[in-house]
């Protein structure tokens, strides 16, 4: 029993939490039957009166059946775990009050009393963010003032009270501490009971501009951005649906590994999805891509790095690519622009040519080019019609008064007669012939457009030496035939991800099931400039939250490497930084910051929070040894640890030591972008794909490809230690093999 005078208060109150939940999911089962009940009832009459009595019927049914059911899944989420804090709060001018904050809200339904608070609400932000005493937050942009007495955390299990205690900032937040000597599960957890002050600011940053983070390993940048998807969508769900949201992940394995988060923080149906697969997904441009990795693993089994100077893989991603790509559409445009002639019928002209062509290339500019197109079309369409009406009209008017002019003006019968069926069938087949080419006036006019197919419009780009020449006029001649060699067979790469998908954009539009409002980027520092440009222009939006970490930009060959042309591209975007890490431990981390101070970019150290464990262990072998990491994977995992990688540097090393381990008897599992975790094997990891992940303890091998003192190296080395929680093993012919001198 625990040992504090509000013990059986708190037990109490727990209880009556629970209690009304259960009453409060029973009515809501409740509720469900009824709705679906009335939805039938309703469906069954339909036939038999006013359908839009009935309509209105089972629309507000299905409302009412929608509110109860996610008001029945939200507390079926937390029934075991109702809240996991408590303020001690008075607003100004009102009575004082306790507010107990969860995952979800609920409200007494006769005495509207808060029973759970949800965290995102303003003023669970007291809890993240005040100090005790006086002070203020935000509600709607207004500041509200009150007074914090005290703040409580709790530990709750299956619906039991474990332990609970008061903190305060000043205080050592044990609660945290606790999460973070906990065991790593394979999946990312929500941090909604431990977020830290820092990690709140950005969660809770303008949601309504974009946000740059710059994130040590281990500070929470992912968790970080999944709970900020959750606040966004609490703050702005009536703007936003989930479906407009969007989050890019490095890797399909990365997307299997957060797999639980969003559900468990109220959150379905957002676009989850990598780079590739969305381009591919909003294009319709389907493409055999050579593995993303292939080019990072050339580099990685080379000791000398990048030695181009004309990197193809870098220039792509530069935005004088795009500037190519701009100047191919301008070139596209004048070229469908001079097609633009005089619309006529007959020889009556519907509308101007020079109109048209303004229309196109000034009114409509806004527009993508077939859309341009396709609003020129309905123009044509309707002054074709309007205009037909018009000179039919004319026609028989003026047919009608020959007529009458001949009938009455001329004496001899046999010449009026003729003269009279010269003019009658003249306008009988005129007439009708007019009518017959209007209905074809503006789909033969617009034959003339033809749709330009995006993929090979963009291979000709590579491929077409005088149009090279002429849309790169920065390139050396040299640098063109470079180019161009790099082209003669085809191939596609990630990097031409980014020009297909504006080319898209600029002269199709991106599909309205693919234009997503709202976007997330993890792992920002592995994109390009011309990437991040692609989507702010496909998708016509800036409000993108980025984090990222240059430390571990293992594909620098490729992406950005500063943060300030980032923050150019989105001038509205706010920039913050995270230099704790919450995942290592501070032996652990003074490994990894040797590293990190031998990188090309000036990164701080990572901080990391105050957590000792045992000390990082070297041993010394000059070949892959299954014994030895048998015996080591043992240790680990009587020291109770569960969650065990081994990582190295390339792709064909962790196949070649699966194999030897599992020969070996080792129950062990090679890793690749579409598995699934399973944290009862000792996982074998590359380490380009460990980043993002992290385990209670790692084993780092290296034997025949050291990791070199070069840029990439470096960065794949800090990646790879900062994995770890709690304990890290480096195994290898000596400690310069991991660059480490002491």
């Amino acid at each position: 029993m625990i040992e504090h005078p509000d013990y059986i208060k708190e037990v109490a109150r727990l209880k009556y939490t629970k209690e009304y939940m259960h009453e409060i999911l029973a009515q809501s089962e409740r509720d469900l039957k009824s709705a679906q009940e009335n939805i039938r009832s309703a469906m069954a009459s339909v036939e038999y009166i006013d359908s839009s009595d009935s309509y209105l019927n089972i629309l507000s049914n299905s409302r009412f059946f929608e509110m109860a059911r996610t008001q029945k899944e939200g507390l079926e989420a937390v029934k075991k775990k109702p809240y996991f804090a408590r303020i001690h709060f008075q607003r100004d001018g009102e009575e004082e009050e306790f507010l107990y904050i969860g995952k979800t809200s609920l409200f007494h339904r006769e005495t509207h009393e808060p029973i759970i608070v949800d965290w995102r609400s303003p003023v669970a932000n007291v809890y993240y963010d005040g100090r005790l005493g006086d002070l203020t937050y935000q509600v709607r942009d207004e500041e509200q003032s009150g007074h914090l007495f005290a703040k409580r955390q709790y530990k709750i299990e299956h619906g039991e009270l474990i332990d609970f205690r008061d903190v305060d900032l000043t205080t050592n937040d044990e609660l945290l501490q606790e999460a973070l000597e906990g065991k790593a599960d394979v999946r990312l957890t929500e941090i909604v009971s431990t977020i830290q002050k820092e990690q709140n600011e950005i969660i809770r940053a303008q949601l309504r501009q974009p946000i740059l983070v710059q994130g040590a390993a281990g500070s929470g940048k992912t968790t970080i951005a999944l709970h900020r998807i959750s606040y966004f969508l609490y703050t702005m769900g009536e703007h936003f649906k989930p479906e407009q949201l969007m989050i890019l992940a490095p890797n399909n394995l990365f997307i299997e590994y957060i797999g639980d988060v969003l559900p468990e923080l109220g959150v379905d149906k957002i676009c989850q999805t990598t780079y590739a697969d969305y381009v591919q997904n909003a294009t319709g441009i389907k493409l055999k891509l050579q593995n993303p990795n292939e080019q990072l693993e050339q580099i990685i089994e080379s000791d000398t790095g990048i030695t181009s100077s004309f990197s193809i893989s870098q220039v792509k991603g530069l935005l004088v690519y795009r500037d190519i790509m701009d100047r191919y559409v301008k070139l596209y445009e004048k070229k469908l622009a001079a097609l633009f002639d005089d619309v006529f019928i007959e020889k009556y002209r519907i509308i101007r040519g020079s109109h048209l062509q303004k229309l196109f290339l000034h009114e409509f500019a806004y527009m993508p080019i077939e859309k341009r197109l396709e609003r020129i079309k309905k123009i044509i369409q309707t002054e074709v019609k309007r205009k037909t009406t018009a000179v039919l009209k004319t026609l028989n008017d003026r047919y009608e008064e020959t007529l009458g002019r001949a009938l009455n003006g001329i004496r001899d019968a046999e010449k009026r007669r003729r003269i009279v069926t010269k003019y009658i069938d003249e306008r009988d087949a005129r007439i009708p012939k007019i009518k017959a080419e209007a209905k074809t006036t503006t789909s033969v006019y617009m034959k003339k457009f033809v749709k330009l197919k995006i993929k090979p419009a963009y291979r000709n780009i590579m491929t077409n030496r005088l149009l090279l020449q002429e849309l790169s006029p920065e390139w050396t001649f040299e640098e063109q035939e470079q180019f161009l060699r790099a082209h003669e067979k085809e191939k596609w790469a990630l990097e031409d991800l980014a020009a297909l998908y504006y080319l898209h954009a600029l002269i199709k539009g991106i599909d309205d099931k693919w234009k997503m409002r709202v976007v997330f980027i993890d792992e920002v520092q592995d994109y390009s400039l011309f990437q991040l440009a692609a989507l702010k222009t496909g998708l016509e939006t800036d409000m993108f939250t980025m984090v990222g970490d240059l430390a571990q930009g293992i594909h620098s060959y490729r992406s950005v490497t500063e943060w300030a042309p980032v923050l150019e591209l989105f001038p509205r975007a706010t920039y913050s930084t995270l230099q704790k890490s919450y995942r290592t431990t501070i032996e652990i981390m003074e490994v990894a910051n040797s590293v990190l101070a031998q990188m090309d970019e000036d990164l701080p150290l990572v901080e990391p929070v105050v957590r000792h464990g045992k000390e990082p262990v070297f041993i010394e072998s000059t070949t892959f040894d299954a014994t030895l990491i048998a015996e080591t994977y043992d240790a680990i995992q009587a020291n109770g640890h569960h969650s065990v990688a081994l990582i190295c540097k390339t792709s064909a090393e962790a196949k070649a030591f699966v194999k030897k381990l599992v020969a070996y008897g080792v129950d062990a599992a090679g890793l690749d972008e579409n598995s699934g975790i399973d944290q009862t094997k000792l996982l074998v990891i590359p380490t380009h794909l460990a980043k993002g992940l992290e385990f209670d303890a790692v084993i780092i091998a290296a034997f025949d490809t050291p990791f070199y003192n070069h840029s990439i190296d470096r960065k794949l080395l800090y990646v790879a230690l900062t994995r770890a929680m709690h304990e890290l093993y480096l195994i290898g012919p000596s400690k310069e093999t991991f660059l480490l001198t002491k």
